[in-house]
């Protein structure tokens, strides 16, 4: 199924396109979400959802496709699988961005495919979910553009309080820093909270399972009967 979500933050397009392609400080954003590797352009981890009383863990990998610093494009392939076996997702995500007044717009194409339980609500409650989880990731996202604009004020002023501080007090430099070592490094992040897709999707989610619920109460209803 194909997914299409737009929104708009108030920062200039050079920031927030640094802060969207931050993967590990974007990750804490995204609801449901754990990032637990990095290793260049691929990362790894998982993503909670529940539905009912159903907890479903998808661990999985994604990597950037396309990375495109000059015309703000990035296409993202994630593919993760349930831990119980009941099912996977696999998606193609495509991020442009482009200037608007003072601020920036983004575009998100995703290519979504599902398998499992989470494949019974179709299209139309998948897309009311992602459009709900895409308003609390803005917030969050929202919330860091702010701090990142705040951040070089406040480094100017520390600057300036430590100019008349004596020079010869500062640290000197070396050639012999540590580099940073190569391969995968792991990523401390807590374990993220799971997105209950009944409480998202609200209206949507019950109108559509209603008749199951009915059947189900039913069944219940008569085999009390046949019991008494």
């Amino acid at each position: 199924m194909e997914l299409n979500n737009d929104f708009r933050v108030d920062a200039p397009i050079d920031l927030a396109w640094k802060t969207l392609t931050d993967v590990e400080g974007i990750a804490p954003c995204m609801p449901g979400a754990q990032l637990t590797e990095i290793d260049g352009d691929d990362f790894k981890g998982s993503v909670k959802v529940k539905v009912g009383p159903i907890t479903a863990q998808y661990k999985g990998a994604a990597k950037f496709l396309e990375k495109d610093d000059a015309n703000y494009l990035a296409k993202i392939e994630g593919s993760g699988r349930d831990t119980r076996g009941a099912g996977n997702a696999s998606a193609v995500v495509t991020i442009q961005l482009t200037p608007d007044g003072t601020g920036t717009k983004a575009e998100i194409n995703t290519d979504l495919k599902v398998t499992g339980k989470v494949a019974q609500f179709g299209r139309g409650v998948m897309a009311d979910v992602s459009e709900k989880l895409l308003v609390q990731f803005v917030d969050c996202l929202e919330g860091k553009l702010v701090e990142a604009q705040a951040a070089p004020a406040e480094a100017e002023s520390a600057s300036d309080n430590s100019g008349s501080d004596d020079e010869s007090s500062a640290p000197s430099a070396t050639a012999d820093e540590p580099a940073t070592p190569a391969g995968p490094r792991k990523i401390d992040m807590p374990e993220a909270k799971p997105v209950d897709l009944l409480d998202t999707a609200g209206a949507p989610v019950l109108k559509r399972i209603a008749p199951l619920l009915v059947v189900l109460a039913l069944v219940l209803l008569l085999r009390r009967r046949r019991r008494g």
